[in-house]
């Protein structure tokens, strides 16, 4: 991974959003955007705030967290680790 978040900022791969429910496709325009991911890189953390997250924590965040990015065709997000909810086990 070539990008690396500063201080207490995190990538986050978002999870697929789904293409079926019950045999009807959804398009694009009218899926949900997922509220779970993958953290692909974080940051050190800052002097007030030590990171806790690590790569490939799979996580819950807010439905409008995190600023979208587009990076060799993949997207992420990157967010603010108190941005992140819940660590899924």
């Amino acid at each position: 991974m070539n990008i690396q978040p500063l201080a207490d900022r995190v990538l986050v791969q978002p999870a697929a959003a789904e293409e079926k429910i019950g045999g009807i496709i959804i398009p694009d325009t009218a899926k949900e955007k997922p509220l779970h991911g993958t953290i692909v890189a974080v940051g050190n953390g800052t002097k007030d705030e030590e990171m806790i997250l690590k790569a490939g924590d799979q996580v819950l965040y807010g439905k409008y967290s995190g600023t979208e990015l587009e990076y060799e065709g993949v997207k992420y997000l990157m967010m603010r680790q108190s941005d992140v909810l819940a660590i899924i086990k």
